[in-house]
């Protein structure tokens, strides 16, 4: 695969990444090119930007999901057709899980053999920027630094400091230095970015503005050549998204997708589309229940800042209750599983009834409850397999479960990275699964077939009940 490629990297988070990359993203799409987003690690809200300003889905590049092959895989499906792929980093460039960073910006790059361009916040500083900029070389020469972008420069006087200091003491161009440009800050929510499905037209405002600011501060044809330099990458062929050899039944998936539920990985519903599904989306904000799903798929969100208008949406819930109480089966990650409880108190302490198919409250915390990787293990057989079955997910929340009535044993013995002990966690019941932890389905291809499985024999199941109802 010979596809122009550049990693969007910093020293720390918060440095300008993500506004960068998007800005970058957006122009080179005015330009006329087809551009290919991609993101370091398990985010979703970082992908959704790049969607809204390539047209093209997101991928999440994450070596500890995937693998190296994997990340390859997913970056070569992703880039079908692309002219060119801005691959933004996660947090600090060797920033990764376990000590030798597996998973980080820079293990990504090496992976794909990218160049990296490395954004650096020089607030209040000046020649120590180019200590830290020789640092991130030094601390492993095999990543390729191709240059830097300094940002939030106070004056033209401090970034023709910092500018020559890098030059000389790095021997790296600076391609820019970018005033703080505080009108373009994106806003932010629990570590991370507003959802752009929040507030669309405010967004593409501020993509208007950053990609014309962009356009006098950069060179495209530097970034051009800096991404050309990437060269051949090898592949060794399918390593995941392997075709079954017996190609499966087609079968319906509704999956819930609006501005309360879209936390999805895109290559992990790619993957399931592999296994045979048929993507049918649906929304519980405003919208109804498709006739005729063989399963149901609600994924991850902020619940809690619509929670009203969940409630509110009576005919969606009713639809699901009985859609479940005829065996359809239900998987649901994180806000998915809040809105299946019997009722959800949003950060004001008000109670809002939900789906009621988890005999809890779920109840919003003003502190984070959970964040980072996990491996977990069903105790008991469930929708996602046998007792035994080893999940990879990662969980983020600020919610909290409680039980009507103490549970039994929940289905979930969890090993959080770096913390000592198992917890337990999730709910499942006859054919619904839900718990906090986000499943890439292609990281998790056991899980995804027995979901799979059990989507296509209520199928079969419908089908038979209507043939048996025609012959009667």
């Amino acid at each position: 695969m010979n596809i122009p490629r550049l990693v969007i990297a910093a020293a720390h988070s918060s440095s300008g990444k993500t506004t960068l990359a998007t800005g970058i993203m957006a122009w080179l799409t005015r330009l006329g090119y087809k551009v290919q987003g991609c993101k370091v690690g398990p985010d979703y809200i970082d992908p959704a930007y790049h969607h809204l300003v390539t047209g093209r889905r997101g991928c999440n590049l994450d070596e500890w999901f995937l693998g190296a092959d994997g990340v390859r895989e997913a970056f070569a499906r992703a880039c079908r057709d692309a002219d060119i792929a801005i691959i933004e980093g996660v947090m600090g460039l060797f920033d990764g899980h376990g000590s030798r960073g597996t998973g980080s910006t820079a293990a990504i790059a090496k992976i794909l053999r990218a160049p990296v361009l490395v954004v650096l916040d020089v607030r209040s500083l000046a020649q120590t920027a180019a200590a830290l900029v020789r640092g991130l070389q030094v601390f492993d020469p095999e990543v390729p630094l191709a240059g830097v972008v300094v940002n939030r420069v106070g004056s033209p006087r401090h970034a023709a400091m910092v500018k020559q200091a890098i030059e000389q003491a790095c021997d790296l161009p600076v391609l820019a230095a970018l005033p703080s440009w505080p009108d373009l800050r994106l806003p932010e929510r629990h570590l991370g970015l507003k959802p752009v499905f929040e507030q669309l037209g405010p967004v593409r405002q501020l993509v208007d503005t950053l990609v014309e600011r962009l356009s006098g501060e950069l060179s495209a044809a530097v970034l051009w050549e800096i991404a050309r330099s990437a060269g051949p990458l090898p592949l060794e062929g399918p390593a995941i998204w392997r075709v079954p050899e017996n190609l499966p039944r087609t079968f319906r998936l509704g999956v819930v997708y609006d501005e309360a539920f879209n936390f999805y990985y895109w290559d992990g519903l790619d993957y399931l589309t592999t296994l045979g599904a048929e993507l049918v989306f649906c929304r519980a904000l405003d919208g109804h229940l498709p006739p005729d799903l063989d399963g149901l798929y609600i994924g991850g969100g902020f619940p809690e800042m619509f929670a009203a208008r969940l409630a509110a949406n009576q005919q969606f819930i009713a639809a699901v209750r009985e859609a479940y109480r005829q065996g359809l089966p239900v998987y649901a990650e994180c806000g998915g599983l809040m809105y299946l409880c019997r009722e959800l108190v949003d950060l004001d302490g008000k109670s809002h009834p939900m789906a009621g198919l988890i005999p809890a409250r779920c109840i919003m915390q003003k502190r984070r409850a959970a964040l980072g990787y996990v491996t977990a293990r069903t105790v008991c057989p469930t929708l996602l397999g046998p007792a035994g079955t080893v999940l990879k997910g990662h969980e983020f929340h600020y919610s909290i479960l409680e039980y009507d009535a103490p549970p039994a044993r929940p289905p979930l013995e969890m090993q959080q990275a770096f913390a000592p002990g198992v917890s337990p966690g999730g709910y499942a019941a006859d054919h619904l699964w839900a718990s906090y932890l986000h499943l890439h389905w292609a990281a998790n291809p056991g899980a995804a077939q027995h979901f799979v499985r059990a989507c296509q024999q209520f199928a079969r199941q419908k089908k038979e009940g209507r043939d048996a109802h025609v012959l009667a």
